[in-house]
């Protein structure tokens, strides 16, 4: 039985790459390695596209990493969001959280 992994690092100026798996499994670490980077204010832009799988646990990391940032005065934007996870954010009536410009 394989681990899932997940990563996420700085990408230049107010940017940040995840990768690898964000789900039930990963949600915990994600959590905390996103909001390590992205703990403080400023405006961020967090490439998604190296995310291989999510499910309904990333979609509530990736709501807390905005509500962080938010209470810390600054903003996110998504890019590159996974099909499957845009479809768990419009079923929960997310989309326009996650996808605001």
């Amino acid at each position: 039985m394989s681990v899932a992994q997940f990563a996420i690092e700085a990408a230049g100026d107010g940017r940040v790459r995840a990768s690898g798996e964000l789900s039930f499994e990963t949600a915990a670490r994600a959590l905390r390695a996103g909001l390590d980077l992205l703990g403080r204010d400023g405006s961020w832009v967090v490439d998604l596209s190296g995310v291989t799988s999510g499910d309904s646990a990333g979609v509530a990391v990736l709501v807390e990493w905005l509500a962080a940032v938010r209470a810390a005065g600054g903003s996110v934007r998504y890019e590159g969001v996974p099909a499957q996870m845009l479809a768990i954010a419009r079923i929960s009536d997310l989309d326009d959280l996650l996808l605001s410009r």
